[in-house]
Protein backbone atom coordinates (compact mmCIF):
# COMPACT_ATOMS: atom_id res chain seq x y z
CA UNK A 1 0.00 0.00 0.00
CA UNK A 2 1.28 3.30 -0.70
CA UNK A 3 -0.03 6.45 0.71
CA UNK A 4 0.48 9.79 -1.16
CA UNK A 5 2.18 12.78 0.08
CA UNK A 6 0.41 15.60 -0.12
CA UNK A 7 0.85 18.46 2.09
CA UNK A 8 -1.60 21.72 2.70
CA UNK A 9 -0.06 24.61 0.15
CA UNK A 10 0.85 27.44 2.31
CA UNK A 11 -2.34 29.43 0.59
CA UNK A 12 -4.62 26.78 2.05
CA UNK A 13 -3.13 26.76 5.56
CA UNK A 14 -4.17 30.45 5.52
CA UNK A 15 -7.74 29.88 4.50
CA UNK A 16 -8.34 27.35 6.96
CA UNK A 17 -10.54 28.88 10.04
CA UNK A 18 -9.92 27.64 13.59
CA UNK A 19 -13.31 26.40 14.28
CA UNK A 20 -12.91 25.99 17.95
CA UNK A 21 -12.20 29.39 20.13
CA UNK A 22 -8.93 29.76 22.25
CA UNK A 23 -8.84 30.12 25.59
CA UNK A 24 -7.78 33.39 25.48
CA UNK A 25 -11.24 34.38 23.52
CA UNK A 26 -13.28 32.22 25.60
CA UNK A 27 -12.02 34.28 28.25
CA UNK A 28 -12.26 37.61 27.03
CA UNK A 29 -14.55 40.09 28.18
CA UNK A 30 -17.28 41.46 25.33
CA UNK A 31 -18.70 44.94 25.72
CA UNK A 32 -22.53 43.52 26.85
CA UNK A 33 -20.72 41.48 29.49
CA UNK A 34 -18.82 44.43 30.77
CA UNK A 35 -22.27 46.46 30.98
CA UNK A 36 -24.00 43.74 32.43
CA UNK A 37 -20.76 43.23 35.40
CA UNK A 38 -20.56 47.10 35.95
CA UNK A 39 -24.71 47.88 36.17
CA UNK A 40 -25.09 44.92 38.48
CA UNK A 41 -22.12 46.22 40.62
CA UNK A 42 -23.60 49.84 40.51
CA UNK A 43 -19.55 51.02 40.32
CA UNK A 44 -19.54 48.97 44.17
CA UNK A 45 -16.73 46.49 44.65
CA UNK A 46 -18.82 43.68 44.92
CA UNK A 47 -16.81 41.89 47.63
CA UNK A 48 -15.73 44.15 50.04
CA UNK A 49 -18.88 46.50 48.97
CA UNK A 50 -16.77 49.77 50.70
CA UNK A 51 -14.31 50.67 47.78
CA UNK A 52 -14.73 52.10 44.05
CA UNK A 53 -14.99 48.65 41.96
CA UNK A 54 -11.60 49.00 38.66
CA UNK A 55 -10.84 45.50 38.11
CA UNK A 56 -12.95 42.72 37.06
CA UNK A 57 -11.99 39.37 38.25
CA UNK A 58 -12.59 36.27 36.45
CA UNK A 59 -14.54 33.94 38.79
CA UNK A 60 -12.91 30.55 37.01
CA UNK A 61 -9.54 30.56 35.42
CA UNK A 62 -9.47 31.23 31.43
CA UNK A 63 -7.72 27.56 32.09
CA UNK A 64 -10.64 26.05 32.92
CA UNK A 65 -13.95 28.48 31.35
CA UNK A 66 -15.65 25.71 28.64
CA UNK A 67 -17.62 28.54 27.26
CA UNK A 68 -16.98 31.91 26.28
CA UNK A 69 -17.43 34.69 29.82
CA UNK A 70 -20.61 35.56 30.83
CA UNK A 71 -21.90 37.92 33.56
CA UNK A 72 -21.87 35.18 36.35
CA UNK A 73 -18.14 34.35 35.61
CA UNK A 74 -16.88 37.69 36.70
CA UNK A 75 -16.74 39.81 39.92
CA UNK A 76 -16.24 43.50 39.71
CA UNK A 77 -13.51 44.45 42.25
CA UNK A 78 -11.65 47.09 43.99
CA UNK A 79 -7.73 46.48 43.34
CA UNK A 80 -6.84 45.14 46.76
CA UNK A 81 -9.89 42.46 46.77
CA UNK A 82 -8.53 41.39 43.16
CA UNK A 83 -5.15 41.11 44.71
CA UNK A 84 -6.73 39.34 47.62
CA UNK A 85 -8.78 36.84 45.06
CA UNK A 86 -6.06 36.16 43.18
CA UNK A 87 -3.19 36.02 45.48
CA UNK A 88 -4.16 34.55 48.85
CA UNK A 89 -5.51 30.99 49.53
CA UNK A 90 -8.23 32.31 51.44
CA UNK A 91 -8.91 34.48 48.47
CA UNK A 92 -8.64 31.80 45.93
CA UNK A 93 -10.85 29.68 48.31
CA UNK A 94 -13.25 32.66 48.24
CA UNK A 95 -13.44 32.67 44.77
CA UNK A 96 -14.05 29.35 44.26
CA UNK A 97 -16.78 29.32 46.50
CA UNK A 98 -18.38 31.99 45.35
CA UNK A 99 -18.43 30.39 41.88
CA UNK A 100 -19.66 27.62 43.91
CA UNK A 101 -23.12 29.23 45.00
CA UNK A 102 -23.73 30.47 41.48
CA UNK A 103 -23.33 27.85 39.60
CA UNK A 104 -25.67 26.13 42.44
CA UNK A 105 -28.45 29.23 41.63
CA UNK A 106 -27.88 28.88 38.55
CA UNK A 107 -29.15 25.26 38.61
CA UNK A 108 -32.16 25.67 41.36
CA UNK A 109 -35.26 25.29 40.00
CA UNK A 110 -37.21 28.65 38.74
CA UNK A 111 -34.23 29.97 37.74
CA UNK A 112 -33.64 29.72 33.70
CA UNK A 113 -30.52 30.24 32.26
CA UNK A 114 -32.08 29.97 28.76
CA UNK A 115 -33.04 33.46 28.96
CA UNK A 116 -29.68 35.21 29.11
CA UNK A 117 -26.93 32.35 30.11
CA UNK A 118 -26.04 30.08 27.84
CA UNK A 119 -25.38 26.38 29.76
CA UNK A 120 -21.70 25.88 31.39
CA UNK A 121 -19.77 25.07 35.00
CA UNK A 122 -18.65 28.16 36.68
CA UNK A 123 -17.03 25.55 39.22
CA UNK A 124 -13.45 26.11 39.38
CA UNK A 125 -12.48 23.31 41.44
Amino acid sequence: MEIKYSPYSKEQQLRSKRVKPTQKQKGDISDVVDKQVKERSQGICEACGEKRAIDRAHLTGRGHIDHRTQVYDLAHLCKECHQMFDGTVAGIRMRRLLAAIINHALEVPGNSRKSKEPNGSVFDG
